[in-house]
């Protein structure tokens, strides 16, 4: 295992993300997934927590599970809605016990069809603030190039952003489409005095309508330009996934050339995208 903190300090870092399965044969996918995006050698994977602490042991489980039985370096989500401060404490106290370094500190916004409490803990800042006081842990939270979808505007989102980075150790963005939002985004960041590095999401768009559900929910939107090359050979499926990652290669290449610290893939645990942006990029083992 690895501190990312110290990864990113040695160089650009490359990661890919996951979510705990929910079926067996969930759980065959993303071990097939698993297996064939290690021999890439990820700078490190990270697995996503479900709304409301829904998949709390299943996180953690798969977070351990990947530490001690690959050659990976895991990083767990973590959000603190719908968590009392002693729950919190008690997540973070376990994944210390099991020799995790590295949390992604989140908000999180449990669906209000679910009908859960708020929690004692309100804002991704303070999240880190926690984790901080139960050990040493490397933490990462998340950034939006396109703002959050609660901030009032964007000097407010910045400095919000800028603030909790300053607590933090990196931040990794929600995915994009055009390099000039997160180009913008580190620009703005660096006129408030922080340099803390912001790893790009990536999520190559495999199926138009869930992209643009995606997208809406992190307050994201998919620019006409995207729309139009995928509509164009919407009728073939194949085409709509190999459209999706040349524009997440040529997407990928201008943030490296722009000088990105590194990029992070939104897998859906699959494998087959990631594997061929790498090809096309040239990192491929």
């Amino acid at each position: 295992m690895a501190r990312i903190a110290e990864l990113l300090s040695q160089g650009r870092t490359f990661s890919f993300e996951f979510f705990p399965p929910k079926t067996p044969e969930a759980e065959i996918t993303l071990e097939m997934t698993l297996a064939e995006l290690e021999v890439l050698k990820p700078s490190f994977v990270s697995v996503t927590y479900g709304a409301g602490g829904s998949t709390r042991e299943r996180t953690h489980d798969l977070v351990v599970s990947i530490n001690q039985n690959t050659t990976m370096t895991a990083m767990a989500h973590l959000t603190c809605a719908a968590h009392t401060r002693h729950d919190l404490l008690e997540i973070v106290g376990r994944y210390a016990e099991a020799g995790v370094e590295n949390i992604l500190a989140l908000g999180g916004d449990p669906p209000p069809d679910l009908d859960l409490p708020a929690g004692d803990l309100t804002y991704a800042a303070e999240l880190v603030n926690l984790v901080r006081e139960v050990g040493p842990f490397c933490v990462g939270v998340a950034a939006h190039p396109e703002l959050h979808p609660k901030s009032p505007d964007r000097p407010a989102d910045r400095r919000q952003l800028a603030d909790k980075l300053g607590l933090a150790d990196f931040a990794i963005t929600q995915f994009f489409f055009r390099p000039d939002d997160y180009l913008t985004m580190v620009e703005e960041l660096a006129r408030l005095g922080m340099d803390k590095p912001v790893i790009p999401g990536i999520m190559p768009v495999t199926n138009l309508s869930s992209i643009q559900r995606m997208a809406a929910m992190s307050g994201a939107a998919v620019p006409p330009e995207v729309v139009s090359r995928v509509e164009a050979v919407a009728g073939d499926a194949e085409a709509v996934r190999r459209v999706g990652v040349e524009m997440a290669t040529e997407l990928c290449r201008d943030l490296l050339d722009a000088g990105a610290p590194g990029l992070h893939f939104y897998t859906l645990n699959r494998s087959t995208a990631t594997r061929e942006i790498y090809a096309l990029l040239g990192l491929s083992a």
